[in-house]
């Protein structure tokens, strides 16, 4: 074994450094492809829906060329998850959504394991806080309401568009327009100001 580890360290080192380097720009290269790949899938095939944005603390502010954002569905109640023990520091969760009457759409119920939905619902998957927002004596059972992220928090913009959409979005006339596949993965779809779309993701 100590024999096979030295020819394979001798073999290691007579690699010239650009071959290796070229390795791992190509590993690079392939991994940015299959990222890309993976968000043309959800935006081509995922469900469509609008979510209303929120305020964001003043301290949270325009960072660099990319908004911050957060939305109704930021902060759910835990329902039947509420005082359960929470599996991981930073569980995910699957939240069921349904439209209101105004075509937006609201969380309904929030749940450990990916649950049926019928259309117009769909089950979008988060990512909570500490231990479910650490509740409990322990600090590891859900609380009351869940902080969720979607992978939906920030969108990048032209510089110099940013502060205009942050306004809008303080005055709640931003709102975003998502894809969801079923299995609950979610991308930014389109930015719509007042209705309107003002950001449009290429689907290539």
């Amino acid at each position: 074994m100590i024999e096979l580890a030295t020819s394979v360290a001798k073999l290691w080192q007579r690699i010239p450094k650009a071959v290796l380097f070229g390795v791992a720009v190509l590993l690079q290269c392939a991994l940015l492809v299959l990222m890309v790949a993976d968000r043309m899938q959800i935006l081509r095939e995922g469900t469509e829906v609008t979510l209303q944005t929120q305020p964001v603390d003043p301290r949270d502010l325009l960072r660099g060329d990319y908004v911050v954002l957060r939305y109704d569905i930021s902060q759910v109640p835990a329902g039947a998850l509420a005082g359960k023990v929470a599996d991981a520091r930073h569980p995910d969760v699957f939240v069921k959504l349904a439209p209101n009457a105004d075509g937006l759409y609201q969380a309904v119920s929030v749940h450990a394991e990916p649950v049926t939905v019928t259309a117009p619902e769909v089950l979008i998957r988060g990512r909570v806080g500490n231990y479910g927002g650490s509740c409990g004596a322990d600090r590891r059972r859900f609380c009351d309401k869940l902080p969720i992220k979607y992978g939906l928090e920030s969108y990048f913009v032209p510089e110099g568009e940013g502060r205009k959409l942050e306004d809008a979005r303080n005055q709640q006339k931003l709102r975003i327009v998502a894809a969801v596949l079923p299995s609950g993965r979610a991308a930014i779809k389109r930015l719509l100001l007042d209705g309107e779309p003002v950001y449009e993701e290429p689907l290539y």
